[in-house]
């Protein structure tokens, strides 16, 4: 009926879409709360930007590691089944936390292995959703299931930070932690009614070898590709800069502007609008424009659009620039995964994918370490001034390279 109207189909279209974002959506709800609430925990109990980084850390690098073996087993094995086991253990994770804070007993070193844990799930639990994409709604439209998932992500950024930092400020961190643990059992029960993911073949567990033919074969796509290699070399600079100002932004606010712990979340509530509007006017415009110029583009705008950030003397002012990169930002990432999952082998998604996230997360850590530190031991401004410089410098660096600048696929 599409066709004959002319019209390209939504990916709602797709039933089993419209159920997988279903319990993405429930999942995505608790995570919201637990961003805000894992980090304020963290930095109320050592008031250091570089213990509240480093839970950061404990979700990244094991993410990024395990991602390698996350794409093989999307590739080989039931990404359904594959998907509900690490909802399953998130959710046992975060139901552990929640116990432990209620005992008195929730301790960092127990955060910091539980977000491993997490982290570990997480990856697995990613592959198998950049692999089911395609399989869904097709590669052509990739970029726009991406983009609406990742509006998901952003309403529940926009809810639950703003929600969650009254609730810590009133009964703690518990009401976060008991609630993603209820999302993670919503989205396997969404998960189990759905029919298939695939793949169409299964090869079941890959052995050591295969698991490292896989891993060969991932990098060896991506960096045989001028477009993806040139594109996440400079995602690795990207991250570095970004994350490094994401880890220490609850210092920042907290030392410059005097925020309190509703103020942040009312500041990340506003940021969450900006990065809604950001993913919107990516679905609308999924494939409007040639994807290299369209980054570029984005990459310019998002780099200045910070530097007020720097300037301005309002803690809602700062929220507002902050807003705007956001949503500068989350029209990138949209673009960027379904430019990937377009170029990559049909068959091969889950490792090139894996490959990629090695490369581009590399960046975090160095980052959220090295900002965290200067946040520690010199200022909070300061460490932001450096990562604006840098996103600037960068920006200007993506610009002049001719495989990101004329990419058109």
């Amino acid at each position: 009926m599409a066709a004959v109207a002319g019209l390209v189909p939504s990916v709602f279209s797709s039933r089993g879409f419209r159920q997988y974002f279903l319990g993405q959506s429930l999942s995505l709800l608790g995570d919201g709360l637990r961003t805000l609430s894992i980090p304020l925990f963290a930095y109320h109990l050592t008031h250091s930007a570089l213990s509240t980084g480093a839970s950061l850390i404990c979700e990244i690098a094991p993410f990024s590691l395990f991602g390698l073996v996350g794409g093989s087993l999307a590739d080989r094995l039931d990404r359904r089944r594959l998907m509900i086991v690490c909802d399953a253990i998130r959710c046992a994770v975060m139901t552990a936390f929640a116990i432990a804070y209620a005992l008195h007993v929730l301790t960092m070193a127990m955060i910091y292995s539980g977000l491993v844990v997490i982290s570990v799930s997480a990856a697995a639990f990613l592959s198998a959703q950049s692999s089911s994409i395609p399989y869904l709604v097709g590669k052509e439209r990739a970029t726009e299931a991406i983009a609406v998932l990742i509006g998901a992500e952003n309403f529940s950024n926009l809810v639950m930070p703003t929600l969650g930092g009254a609730l810590f400020a009133f009964f703690g961190p518990f009401p976060a932690l008991i609630f993603n643990a209820a999302t993670y059992l919503g989205s396997q029960l969404s998960l189990m009614r759905i029919a298939t993911l695939g793949p169409e073949r299964r090869h079941g567990l890959p052995s050591l070898r295969q698991l490292r033919n896989d891993v060969v074969l991932g990098f060896r796509a991506l960096f045989g590709d001028v477009g993806m290699r040139s594109q996440a070399l400079l995602a690795f600079g990207f991250n570095m800069f970004g994350f490094g100002a994401y880890a220490i932004l609850i210092p920042f606010l907290k030392r410059v502007f005097g925020a309190t712990d509703r103020d942040v979340g009312f500041f990340l509530g506003i940021a969450a609008v900006g990065a809604i509007t950001g993913t919107l006017f990516a679905t609308l415009n999924a494939r409007r424009w040639p994807f290299g110029r369209a980054l570029v583009i984005a990459y310019a705008l998002d780099a200045l659009i910070f530097l007020p950030v720097l300037m301005v003397h309002s803690l809602w002012l700062a929220a507002l620039f902050w807003a705007l990169t956001s949503a500068v930002a989350n029209f990138e990432v949209s673009q960027i995964i379904g430019f990937r999952l377009r170029v990559a082998p049909e068959e091969m998604v889950g490792r090139v994918m894996g490959a990629v996230r090695l490369v581009v997360l590399g960046g975090m850590v160095p980052g959220v370490l090295l900002f965290a530190w200067i946040a520690d031991h010199r200022s909070a401004y300061l460490a932001m001034a450096i990562t604006a410089v840098g996103y600037v410098t960068l920006a200007a660096i993506a610009a002049c390279t001719p495989g990101v600048r004329n990419e058109v696929r």
